[in-house]
Order: structure tokens, then C-alpha cells, then sequence
């Protein structure tokens, strides 16, 4: 998820997500790139600063983190991606359909398979935080599909810059294969040239026939979209400090009978309706039951008993 800012490929921990690598002389500052550029500087520094991003950036990743993560990028390009296909030929988005060399969705069902296996969509479901991103992306394609940009442009510039070098960190950190699998949401196979592509996007954006004050509320969506973010972010963070070391990949990790398992956010995706199964929680839960207290009550009377007659 943090590929969702547009970055520098500089360095791979640190500051390293920063939006514009070169300055265009032809832009002006009421431009709509350059709107964006000055109006999420603020969002784009809280985002960098979540404490799941720079963990990601230091190779500080769960392998079951990330595959979660990898779902919620699957439901939020799925959603996306339908609102741009619905708004392929809006004069307020059409200048910047490009499904050929930006779409995602379906990198990410190759990675989900990997991950998960061929029954992928049967294991996974979208989270409250990514829940919530969706329906504001379906929200806009459909009732203020000129603010669809925001969103197209949060996502896929970030894809293009920062997000190449978490593709990096991934690989590294979870020992991912080098013919990249698990990674091929960060493979953009169809742009040759990342940094004249994303100038050309930008040029797109430039050229949109839009008044100040749609400009302004693109600003205003774009920074929404930081927030959508930042909350997909700080779940992941939660489920991370929630696994243990112990955790088993694509299986629940070891619960250790502290807490409520219910208010495991982790525990609670894994399982939904299915009630929990975690080993200490089902004992407990058993030995509440009168007739197990009853059984457990003769057993040890019968164990006492026997203790006794030994020792005479």
C-alpha cells in the first residue's frame, strides 16, 4: 500500500517518497500537477511517517502482512479500475485512460494466486479500512467522476516512483523469488521509460479542461485519498503488532490467551462468522459448560481418591 505517493528512487530507507524528481520548466503553478504537488505536500509527509510505512522501508515486514496488504490493493485497484473503465470516454477523465501501461488489478490476482493459492478469492475479503476507500472511489466514479483523477493520480504516480523501490525492499525482506512472484503489481511491462511516462501523465492532467474551483476540490480528493490511506496503513500496523513471531504463513498465528481475541483485528478477518478457533480460547470456552465442570469435578474426586488409597 505505501506505493500510494509519488516518490524518488534515491535510497531505500529514509526519505525516500518525495513527489517530483525533476522540475518541468513548462508547468505553471496553476497547473493541476503542480496544484497537487503543493496542495498534498502536508498529507504526503504524514503518509511517509506511519509507522507501517517506515517499517516497510527497513525491511521490517511480515510475510502475512503483506499478503494482506496485497488483498487490500486488490480490492482498491478492482474498484478503481471500474470507475476509470466507466469513465473511459468523460472528458473530465478520458485524456488519462491508459489500461495498457497503468491498470493493476490483474497483476494482483497473480499475486494473490502465489500468495494464496488457486482458490485465492475464497481465502481473502476486504477489510473496514479498505472498505472504506472503495466505496468512496465508487462514490466519485460515479456521482463526481471529475474527482476520479485524485485518485488515479495518488495511486498510479506513486506505483511508478516510490513504489519500485518497496518492490525491492519486499523482495529482499521476505526472501520473495527473483523471477517475481509475489511483486508483480510493481512490474509495469508496458512502460519502457517510468519517468517520461509519468511526465506525459502529468501533461494529461495539465491539458483536463477544468475550472479553479474543480481544480481546487481535486486538491481537496487527493488529500481525502492520503487519508483513505493512511487508516488502510494503521490497520495493517495493528495486525502486524497483533502476530507473533511464531505466526504460520497463510495460517493463524499462535494466540497467546492474553486479551480479547475478538478485538484482534487480525483474528477477526481470518475467521469472520466462523467463531474462534484459537486453541486456548475453545479450551476455556469448553470448560465453562456445566456438564464439562461436572465431568471435570468426578475426574478429579476419582484422581484424589486414588491419590489417597496410594498413599495408605
Amino acid at each position: 500500500m505505501p506505493s500510494a505517493m509519488e516518490g524518488s528512487e534515491g535510497g531505500e530507507e529514509g526519505e525516500i517518497l518525495h513527489y517530483e524528481e525533476t522540475e518541468d520548466d513548462n508547468v505553471s503553478p496553476t497547473d493541476l500537477s503542480e496544484l497537487l504537488k503543493e496542495g498534498t505536500k502536508e498529507s504526503h509527509d504524514r503518509a511517509e511517517n506511519t509507522q507501517f510505512v517506515k517499517d516497510f522501508l527497513k525491511g521490517r515486514i511480515k510475510k502475512e502482512v503483506f499478503k494482506l496488504a496485497t488483498v487490500a490493493l486488490y480490492f482498491t485497484y478492482s474498484a478503481l479500475e471500474e470507475e476509470i473503465d466507466r469513465n473511459k470516454d468523460n472528458p473530465v477523465f478520458a485524456p488519462l485512460y491508459f489500461p495498457l501501461e497503468l491498470h493493476r488489478r490483474e497483476a494482483l490476482v497473480k499475486d494473490l494466486k502465489y500468495f494464496y493459492g488457486e482458490d485465492w478469492k475464497e481465502k481473502i475479503q476486504c477489510s473496514e479500512a479498505t472498505q472504506h476507500y472503495v466505496d468512496r472511489i465508487h462514490h466519485v466514479g460515479q456521482h463526481e467522476p471529475e474527482l476520479l483523477v485524485a485518485h488515479a493520480y495518488t495511486r498510479y504516480m506513486g506505483d511508478l516512483s516510490g513504489g519500485q523501490v518497496l518492490k525491492k525492499v519486499a523482495q529482499r525482506a521476505l526472501k520473495l523469488p527473483s523471477t517475481e512472484e509475489g511483486i508483480q503489481f510493481y512490474m509495469f511491462d508496458n512502460v519502457s521509460n517510468a519517468q517520461q511516462f509519468k511526465q506525459l501523465y502529468r501533461a494529461r492532467m495539465n491539458a483536463l479542461d477544468l475550472d479553479r474551483n474543480t481544480r481546487e476540490r481535486i486538491v481537496e480528493e487527493a488529500n481525502r485519498a492520503f487519508r483513505l490511506n493512511m487508516q488502510v496503513f494503521d490497520e495493517l500496523d495493528k495486525i502486524g503488532r497483533s502476530l507473533t513471531e511464531e505466526a504460520q504463513d497463510g495460517g493463524l498465528p499462535v494466540h497467546d490467551g492474553k486479551g480479547d481475541l475478538r478485538k484482534c483485528p487480525y483474528y477477526t478477518d481470518k475467521l469472520g462468522k466462523a467463531g474462534p478457533s484459537c486453541p486456548y480460547h475453545a479450551a476455556m470456552a469448553l470448560a465453562k459448560q456445566p456438564l464439562v465442570q461436572l465431568i471435570l469435578a468426578a475426574c478429579v474426586a476419582v484422581a484424589a481418591g486414588a491419590a489417597a488409597w496410594y498413599i495408605m
